[in-house]
C-alpha cells in the first residue's frame, strides 16, 4: 500500500487533499485552487451586474466569496471546475436522476464525499476500494460487501455524496493493485485519535515514571530508616555496656571497702589506725638497718632478744613482717573479691 498516493490533513485544505488523492498525485495547490474561485466569483459578479449594480441582490454578492474562505475551504463548484481540466464530472449520488440507472457502486471508479465543509475521495484502485480521508493516517482498505454499506451510512449521518464520471488519469498504484491484492491487519486511526493516543501514552509514560520515582523514593526512605534503627540499636547497646561497666566499678569498689572492712576487724589493731605505705617503708629500713648493727657489733655484746622496735603507736609486738603480712592480705582479698564479682556478672548474663 506503499504505492498508494495519500495527502494527511494539513489546515482546512481538505479540498485540495479530495482532489490530489483522488487523481493520484500532486495535481492541484492552494494557490490554483484559489484562482479557480476568484474566477468563478467573477462569473458570478458580471451575472448578477446584469440585474443592476444598484440593486439589493448585487450588493449582497459583494459580500465575501462563497467559493472559498481564508481558511482553505474551497465550494463544489470550484472542485466541479478542477475536475473539468481532466474531463471529469460530478453526479449527486442519491438524485433521482442516477437512482434511476440502477448502477452497482462496486461498477463505480470513485466518489467524492462531503460533509461540514470537510471533502474526501472513496476509490477503487486495481480491484480493491480504498477510503482516501485525508483525516485517516493512511489509505483503509473497503471490501466490495463493505462498499455499499458503507456509503449507506455517510449518508445517515448526513454526507452528500458525489459520482465521479470519466477517465482517471493513470497511476502508479492502480497499475500494481491490478496485478496483486492486498492485505489490512490493522484498521488506520484518525489522525486526531492517533495524536490523542500519543498524548495519553505519554502521559501514561509520565505516570509510570512518577510512580517509580515515588517507589524508589520510598525505597530509599525505608533504607535510611533501617540504618537509623541499626545505628540507634547499636547506641543502645553502647550505653548498656556503659551501664553494665558503671554497676561492675561500683560492684568492685563496694567489694574492695566490704573486703578491706572484714580484714580491718579480723587483723588486730595496733594504733586502732592503718599503717600508711611511707610508715611501712620507714618501718622496713629501721628493720634492715638494725639487722646490719647486729652482724657489725663485736663478740660479747648482748642486745636484748626481746626487745621490738615500737610502732607507730608505740605497742610492742609489731614488726615490718607484720605489716608486709597486712598488705599482702589486703591485696588478696581484693584479688578475690573481683574474681567473685566477674563470676557472678557471668552467671548472670548465661541467665
Amino acid at each position: 500500500m506503499e504505492s498508494i498516493f495519500h495527502e494527511k490533513q494539513e489546515g482546512s485544505l481538505c479540498a485540495q487533499h479530495c482532489l490530489n488523492n483522488l487523481l493520484q498525485g500532486e495535481y492541484f495547490s492552494p494557490v490554483e485552487l484559489s484562482s479557480i474561485a476568484h474566477q468563478l466569483d467573477e462569473e458570478e459578479r458580471m451575472r448578477m451586474a446584469e440585474g443592476g449594480v444598484t440593486s439589493e441582490d448585487y450588493r449582497t454578492f459583494l459580500q465575501p466569496s462563497g467559493n472559498m474562505d481564508d481558511s482553505g475551504f474551497f465550494s463544489i463548484q470550484v472542485i466541479s471546475n478542477a475536475l473539468k481540466v481532466w474531463g471529469l464530472e460530478l453526479i449527486l449520488f442519491n438524485s433521482p436522476e442516477y437512482q434511476r440507472l440502477r448502477i452497482d457502486p462496486i461498477n463505480e471508479r470513485s466518489f467524492i464525499c462531503n460533509y461540514k465543509e470537510h471533502w474526501f475521495t472513496v476509490r477503487k484502485l486495481g480491484k480493491q476500494w480504498f477510503n482516501l480521508n485525508s483525516l485517516l493516517t493512511g489509505p483503509e482498505l473497503i471490501s466490495d460487501t463493505y462498499l455499499a454499506l458503507f456509503l449507506a451510512q455517510l449518508q445517515q449521518e448526513g454526507y452528500s455524496i458525489f459520482v465521479v464520471k470519466g477517465d482517471l488519469p493513470d497511476c502508479e498504484a492502480d497499475q500494481l493493485l491490478q496485478m496483486i491484492r492486498v492485505q489490512q491487519m490493522h484498521r488506520p486511526k484518525l489522525i486526531g485519535e492517533e495524536l490523542a493516543q500519543l498524548k495519553e501514552q505519554r502521559v501514561q509514560k509520565t505516570d509510570l515514571e512518577r510512580v517509580l520515582e515515588a517507589n524508589d523514593g520510598s525505597a530509599m526512605l525505608d533504607e535510611d530508616e533501617e540504618d537509623l534503627q541499626r545505628a540507634l540499636a547499636l547506641s543502645r547497646q553502647e550505653i548498656d555496656m556503659e551501664d553494665e561497666e558503671a554497676d561492675l566499678r561500683r560492684a568492685i569498689q563496694l567489694s574492695m571497702q566490704g573486703s578491706s572492712r572484714s580484714i580491718s576487724q579480723d587483723i588486730p589493731q595496733t594504733s586502732g589506725t592503718h599503717l600508711t605505705s611511707e610508715e611501712l617503708r620507714k618501718r622496713r629500713e629501721a628493720y634492715f638497718e638494725k639487722q646490719q648493727q647486729q652482724q657489725q657489733d663485736p663478740p660479747g655484746h648482748l642486745s636484748h632478744p626481746c626487745e621490738r622496735p615500737a610502732t607507730s603507736s608505740g605497742a610492742p609486738g609489731s614488726d615490718p613482717g607484720d605489716a608486709m603480712s597486712e598488705e599482702d592480705m589486703l591485696q588478696a582479698a581484693v584479688t578475690l573479691s573481683l574474681e567473685t564479682v566477674r563470676n557472678n556478672f557471668k552467671t548472670e548474663g548465661k541467665k
